[in-house]
C-alpha cells in the first residue's frame, strides 16, 4: 500500500535524545556514593580509635587500666600510680606507690633512720630537701617540690628503680612545715601522704648533738671537712672528743621550747594518717622498723645502716659543765634526761 494509506504517523518512530548526557548522570551518582562511603568509613575509624590526620593514620593506643588493688576501702586514697615525666615505669606502671614524709627535728636520728628505709629495695626517701630555702620560700614552691618528689621525678642517690613502692622525704619542723602547716595538712589529705613522726625522747642528748654538730661546722675536725654523720668508729671518736659547754641559764627554757614544738606538730598533723616513733625505741627494739614497713605496706626486710653513732655512753662524758647541768635539771620535769641511758 502507498504511504498515504498508512494509519501510523511517521513521527511516532522518532525518539528524542535527553538534553543531558547519561555520562554526566553516572558521574554524579558515583560521586554521591563515594562521599557516602568516605563518611561511613570515617565514623567506623573513629569508633575503633584510628584518626586520619594530614594524610596519615595515627593509631591511638588506649592504656589498659590497672587492676583494683586488694585493699580496704579506707586505704584507697593512699595508693597511687604516678606517671613520671623523666622516664617510663614500664612493667611497673601498675605497681602501686605510697607517699610519705618523715617529720622530725635536727639531730633526732632522722638521718640514721632514713638510711635504714633506703636500705629497703622498694623505698626511696630523698633526704632533707627543704634545707634549701628557695624550695620552701612559699606554699607554691613547697607544693611544686612535693609534686616532683611524689611523681617520682626527683632524682637523687636514694632514687630506686621503676618499681618503687614508697617514696618520700625528710622534713624538719623548722623548714616551713610549721609555718605553712594548714596548707601542708590539706595537701597531705588531698594527695594521700602519710606522716612518719620521729623525735628524740631525751632532748638533752639531742641538745648535746646539736651543739657538737654546730661546732664542727666551723672547726671541721675531720681533716678540714665537716660531717654531720659518719661511717667509721674512728671518725665518730674524733668528733666525740669535743665537749660542749651548755648554757644552764637558758637550758630549761630551751628544752621547753623544743618540747612545745613537738607537741604542737603532733596536734597539727593528728588528723593525717601517721605513725609516731621515738629514736630511742627504734635503737632498742628493731621490731619498730617492722611497724614502719607495715605502715608503708612494703615487704618486711632486715634493714641495715652504715652510719655510726657519735656520742656513746653516759652524758657526763660529753659535757664540760655536767655538774652544773645536773643541778639545773634536778627536781624539774626534765630530771629524767640526766638519768636515762641506752645503748646502740
Amino acid at each position: 500500500m502507498g504511504d498515504e494509506h498508512s494509519l501510523i504517523p511517521k513521527d511516532s518512530f522518532v525518539f528524542k535524545l535527553p538534553k543531558k548526557s547519561p555520562l554526566v548522570l553516572r558521574m554524579v551518582v558515583l560521586m554521591f556514593v563515594t562521599v557516602c562511603a568516605v563518611y561511613i568509613c570515617s565514623i567506623c575509624l573513629k569508633q575503633i580509635g584510628v584518626v586520619p590526620s594530614a594524610g596519615f593514620l595515627n593509631v591511638e593506643v588506649f592504656e589498659k587500666p590497672c587492676p583494683e588493688p586488694n585493699i580496704e576501702p579506707w586505704d584507697i586514697p593512699y595508693v597511687h600510680y604516678p606517671k613520671p615525666k623523666t622516664y617510663n615505669r614500664e612493667e611497673c606502671s601498675c605497681n602501686p606507690v605510697r607517699y610519705f614524709a618523715i617529720l622530725s627535728m635536727q639531730r633526732s636520728g632522722s638521718g640514721w633512720f632514713e638510711t635504714l628505709l633506703n636500705n629497703h629495695t622498694n623505698i626511696s626517701s630523698n633526704g632533707e630537701i627543704f634545707s634549701v630555702k628557695d624550695r620552701r620560700a612559699n606554699v607554691s614552691t613547697i607544693f611544686e617540690t612535693l609534686d616532683k618528689v611524689y611523681n617520682l621525678d626527683w632524682l637523687s642517690s636514694a632514687s630506686k628503680n621503676e618499681c618503687t613502692s614508697a617514696v618520700g622525704l625528710k622534713w624538719m619542723l623548722n623548714q616551713g612545715l610549721m609555718k605553712h602547716h594548714e596548707e601542708i595538712i590539706e595537701y597531705f589529705k588531698t594527695r594521700g601522704v602519710s606522716a612518719i613522726f620521729l623525735f628524740r625522747r631525751n632532748l638533752l642528748r639531742r641538745m648535746i648533738s646539736v651543739l657538737a654538730n654546730s661546732y664542727d661546722k666551723d672547726a671541721k675536725l675531720l681533716n678540714g671537712t665537716h660531717k654531720s654523720h659518719v661511717h667509721s668508729p674512728k671518725e665518730a671518736e674524733i668528733l666525740a672528743r669535743y665537749k660542749p659547754l651548755i648554757n644552764t641559764t637558758l637550758l630549761i627554757s630551751d628544752l621547753k621550747q623544743v618540747q612545745e614544738m613537738t607537741t604542737k606538730a603532733l596536734s597539727y598533723f593528728n588528723t593525717t594518717r601517721h605513725i609516731f616513733l621515738y629514736y630511742e625505741d627504734v635503737v632498742k627494739n628493731r621490731t619498730r622498723l617492722d611497724d614502719v614497713q607495715e605502715f608503708l605496706k612494703v615487704p618486711k626486710l632486715n634493714l641495715k645502716s652504715r652510719q655510726v653513732k657519735i656520742h656513746h655512753g653516759p652524758l657526763s662524758q660529753h659535757v664540760q659543765n655536767w655538774e652544773e647541768v645536773q643541778k639545773t635539771l634536778k627536781g624539774t620535769g626534765f630530771e629524767n634526761f640526766i638519768l636515762e641511758d641506752y645503748r646502740k
